[in-house]
């Protein structure tokens, strides 16, 4: 595992850099951030390992290469950090005098990423969090000083009521947008594709430093933002040409909650009619048309995917309709196996939401056995399990 920091390695590619212009100016402020975070959380901000999973492969029947990339080492326990750090620049570099909270919708890994990342760039946050929130996060949250506001949902709330509490706070204009739904902060995709860009490198070292491909990456999601970056840092390794070609992306839901799914199948049945990119564009002026939050409160136990709405969805159903993938819907058993398989098979503590990726690889296979053979696949385990914690 590198010890240096993707944001440094590939400071000239963030998007904040352009505002701050100055690259030895920008490398000094990321320096400055990232030693912040590591005194707060105690973690560094470096890259996170890539593991060749084959005894995982051989659990879940899959005749190919396996890769897991393990972000529940990461600061905060999470992949989530990535986003804010992003924002954090973006905020600095924008206005470094404005002094407004900032805000986040959370019930788990992003408000523990913004809390800590706040905190090192001096800014108070307001957490927004459901009744049943984790224990062990929201007392996290406390330690680190967060303002926290407990949304029941009410009769008349339709959609998230966490979301839609931050998002009257945003648009009062009293706190800024500091979260990882890229709808309300699109600058949220910035560090988040710094997984995209550590994955290619690390294969990359792999083969004594020729250009790699990767068939297909399996994505969990809730909001969107995850795949979103991960797909847009993908075709930024291809621009580079560390990447020959940009994966095929299959975006992974619960049966609990799968909004995204509904929309792309509406989309695509557009599609039939007058082509992908006259449907795609048509979606984007019609969103409503395709994307609204789930009927039903949603239940899982993949708790972090469980958004009301994929707030991000239009990028990843792009992504799929373009490049041949398709999203996966998996039941509450087969998120509950695979996170049983990942956990023996590679010892890395992960939850529920952190394997939901893997559970969409195992229930394809399941349909089609012996699909994807010979082919490289990745999957992302991104946040640490905190139920033993809980139950101290």
């Amino acid at each position: 595992m590198s010890t240096e920091s993707s944001f440094a390695r590939h400071a000239d590619w963030l998007w904040s850099a352009r505002r701050v212009g100055d690259a030895a100016v920008f490398h000094k402020l990321i320096d400055l951030v990232t030693s912040r975070i590591e005194e707060i959380d105690g973690r560094a901000v470096r890259d996170t390992p890539l593991v060749r999973a084959d005894a995982l492969a051989d659990a879940i029947g899959f005749a190919g290469e396996l890769w897991v990339k393990d972000d529940t080492v990461n600061v905060a326990g999470s992949h989530k950090v990535r986003h804010l750090i992003g924002l954090a620049l973006h905020i600095l570099a924008d206005d470094p005098g404005d002094t407004r909270p900032l805000a986040i919708a959370s019930c788990g890994n992003a408000a523990l990423a913004a809390a800590v990342v706040a905190k090192a760039i001096k800014r108070d946050l307001h957490v927004f969090i459901p009744p049943d929130a984790n224990r062990v996060v929201v007392d996290r949250l406390v330690a680190l000083d967060a303002n926290i506001t407990v949304c029941a949902r009410r009769s008349d709330d339709y959609g998230d009521p966490c979301f839609l509490r931050f998002a009257e706070a945003v648009a009062s204009g009293g706190a800024v947008a500091f979260c990882c739904q890229g709808s309300v902060a699109p600058d949220t995709f910035d560090g988040g594709r710094t997984i995209a860009w550590e994955i290619v490198d690390q294969l990359v070292a792999c083969t004594s430093g020729a250009p790699v491909s990767i068939d297909r990456v399996f994505v969990q999601v809730g909001g969107g933002a995850l795949a979103t970056s991960v797909h847009l840092g993908m075709a930024t390794m291809v621009q580079h040409g560390l990447l020959l070609a940009t994966p095929v992306l299959h975006a992974v839901q619960s049966a609990g909650a799968a909004p995204l799914e509904r929309a792309y199948r509406l989309v695509r049945a557009h599609a039939d009619i007058v082509g992908v990119d006259a449907a795609l564009r048509h979606a984007a002026g019609h969103p409503a048309h395709f994307m609204w939050p789930w009927e039903q409160e949603p239940r899982s136990v993949a708790t972090g995917i469980l958004d009301d709405l994929t707030h991000d969805w239009l990028p990843i159903v792009d992504a799929m309709l373009h490049e041949g993938g398709w999203p996966i819907v998996v039941d509450e058993a087969t998120l509950i196996e695979a996170n049983e398989l990942g956990r023996v098979h590679t010892d890395i503590r992960v939850d529920h939401t952190g394997t939901a990726g893997l559970a969409g690889l195992l229930a394809s296979l399941r349909a089609s056995p012996g699909a994807f053979r010979g082919e490289r696949i990745v999957v992302l385990f991104t946040g640490e399990d905190r139920r033993s914690e809980s139950d101290a």
